[in-house]
């Protein structure tokens, strides 16, 4: 597991941006011959972060982020800033996402993937949201799997995973099922091997990264209600998909 840091604080978003990259290429080089060749995606973890440090890790070429919060990304991704600097952005949401704030989100501008589809009943919202929005392209998704089997985490059980993929692919026309995605046990002693929730040497093509890009998070100036939601994600996190 990697180790948020003060990195960026100190030496600046581009040089962190870098410093990940290579540490993810290397990840990569380790990988078994027999997997598939797939370049991994940076999400670049912007929660609580202000629009200028997204423009300035867009301009050293980083193009994906994520956002926990609906409010926060809708707010961040409308920011006329971000819009005229950041035309290629790629937003993820990556946070717990509740039935009653799926038309908000879908409003987002840029929005390109949800990884955390975690209900048939969600999956459904979803899916008739983004169908009113009229998008000519369908909405990238992730199904959420609680691989660790924390009561903190939110995701399916594994054995629940086949169905609720199938009904996306067969129920959801307006939703693009592109892999898994799951958050290891963060109290993991890797003294004692591998963390067996993911490796991103065992063929993760998503990797979230956001304190060791941007440096440390300060929450004290998030609304109540954001504050609230546990912030329980690891360092990095992994997810299986295109």
């Amino acid at each position: 597991m990697w180790r948020a840091g003060s990195m960026s604080a100190e030496l600046g978003v581009g040089f962190a941006l870098r410093a990940v990259n290579e540490r993810v290429q290397q990840a990569v080089a380790r990988r078994p011959r027999d997997l598939p060749a797939i370049q991994p995606r940076l999400v670049a973890v912007s929660k609580t972060k202000p629009a200028d440090m997204v423009i300035e890790a867009y301009s050293h070429g980083q193009r994906t982020f994520g956002e926990n919060y609906v409010q926060e990304l809708l707010e961040k991704a409308s920011n006329p800033k971000i819009l005229s600097s950041c035309p290629e952005i790629k937003w993820h949401f990556i946070g717990h996402l509740q039935k009653q704030n799926v038309n908000k989100l879908m409003a987002v501008p840029n929005l390109f993937m949800l990884e955390t589809v975690d209900s048939v009943k969600l999956a459904d919202k979803v899916n008739s949201s983004w169908q009113k929005k009229g998008s000519p392209e369908r909405l990238k998704v992730m199904v959420q799997v609680n691989t660790s089997g924390e009561e903190s985490k939110h995701g399916l059980l594994p054995s629940e995973t086949v169905a609720v993929v199938e009904h996306i692919n067969a129920k959801c026309p307006s939703l693009e099922f592109v892999g898994l995605m799951t958050i290891g046990s963060f109290g993991h002693d890797l003294s004692q091997g591998p963390n067996p929730d993911f490796q991103i040497e065992v063929g993760s093509t998503n990797v979230r990264v956001g304190s060791t890009i941007f440096g440390e998070r300060d929450y004290s100036k998030k609304p109540a209600l954001d504050k609230s939601a546990a912030d329980l994600k690891a360092p990095v996190e992994v997810a299986q998909g295109h």
